[in-house]
């Protein structure tokens, strides 16, 4: 693998790369009746917006090796805090190419969407991950994510 080389802003010409590496964020042992494509199916309609420029307050960007490979992508919305309304950011997707896991690049990305969205004048940042993403739950809580709500689900069928 690469070494990251530059983080920028996703263009239209990165969507191809991008949906590939989409089907990353259903990477763990997901709950029973869910589907996998639901999982990333949402973020790739949401990015294609982005990248037709056709969503306000939403942004992504990507990190890039020497040869232009995307390696990570963010993608992130800017709106208000469930509770106080305050402005916040909700980190929508958080996808590392699976060659470049295991060297910071996640936090890396973390850090990249925590500079971003203070300048855009946050003063939070929300994420959702499935309580059985292990190696996700790890990474946010190392970075400093304090686990808050717990959603709850019953099937009525």
């Amino acid at each position: 693998m690469e070494h990251i080389d530059h983080y920028r802003a996703a263009n239209p010409n990165d969507y191809d790369a991008l949906l590939k590496l989409l089907p990353q964020l259903a990477d763990f042992e997901i709950p029973i009746r869910r589907v996998a494509k639901d999982l990333w199916e949402g973020d790739a309609a949401l990015l294609k917006e982005v990248l037709e420029k056709k969503s306000r307050g939403t942004f992504a960007d990507v990190a890039v090796d020497s040869n232009d490979q995307i390696q990570g992508v963010i993608l992130v919305t800017m709106r208000e805090e469930i509770l106080s309304h305050e402005p916040s950011a909700h980190l929508e997707a958080i996808v590392v190419n699976p060659d470049a896991r295991g060297q910071g690049l996640g936090r890396r990305l973390l850090k990249r969407t925590e500079k971003r969205v203070r300048e855009l004048g946050a003063i939070s940042l929300t994420l959702h991950v499935f309580s059985n993403n292990f190696r996700a739950r790890s990474l946010y809580r190392s970075y400093g994510f304090e686990e808050e709500m717990l959603r709850c689900i019953k099937w009525l069928d």
